[in-house]
């Protein structure tokens, strides 16, 4: 099993990768350098038109991937920007194994800093793709003992009340809409309820400083 701990194995894996055809972090993630949005494939990705996915026709005519780009890597590859060259997801850190690159799991996965802790976070292009990854299911199932692990995706990234879900040990899991949170046990809902007001306040908080910085 891939180990998150820092250790010779995943040094080794991690000096061996390269992103190769893979360039779905180019389609998921924002890049301010190149003006690119969050959910949008940038237009330097090879064989993948620029814009929506969900509309793009890749450069054979057929329809897109429903994982992300099926044509990949970066046309500005030695001259890509510092905020590109700096990232690297889990995959390329050694984190996990050879046969879950974010192309062939269907999302990204991050170890993402939460106060003095750290959760696993797995970024998609639809959050409802989580289900039909059995790749992303086994790398959530093998970590969310240790800690939490949040799944998002890239669709209207400024809307405060975009749903995530956040898998917990013991089969527990929290799908979060806004201030409402149902929560489901080894896949059956088993509640539902309402932030506490110190949560929904800091939300409040958060919503304002986003939109007085995102564009």
């Amino acid at each position: 099993m891939a180990n998150l701990t820092s250790n010779s194995e995943r040094e080794e894996r991690a000096a061996a990768r390269s992103c190769g055809p893979c360039s779905l972090c180019c389609s998921v993630l924002r890049v301010d350098d190149l003006e690119k949005p969050a959910g949008k494939n940038c237009r330097h990705q090879l064989g993948v038109p620029a814009g929506d996915p969900d509309e793009a026709m890749i450069a054979d005519g057929s329809q897109p991937s429903p994982i992300g780009p099926v044509a990949g890597g970066c046309g500005i590859y030695h001259d890509r920007p510092s905020i590109c060259r700096a990232y690297q997801c889990l995959w390329r850190q050694g984190g996990l194994e050879d046969d879950e690159r974010p192309d062939e799991t269907g999302g990204i996965v991050d170890l993402e800093t939460i106060g003095i802790g750290l959760r696993l976070g797995i970024r998609m292009r639809s959050i409802e793709a989580f289900d039909d990854s059995p790749k992303l299911q086994a790398i959530a199932e093998r970590y969310r003992s240790e800690m939490s692990i949040r799944i998002t995706d890239s669709r209207d990234v400024t809307n405060p009340d975009r749903p995530f879900r956040v898998l917990l040990p013991e089969g527990l899991e929290h799908r979060v809409f806004g201030e409402r949170i149902e929560v489901y046990q080894d896949g059956v809902q088993s509640d539902e309820k309402i932030l506490p007001w110190a949560e929904r306040l800091g939300r409040k908080i958060m919503i304002w400083w986003r939109r007085r910085t995102l564009p």
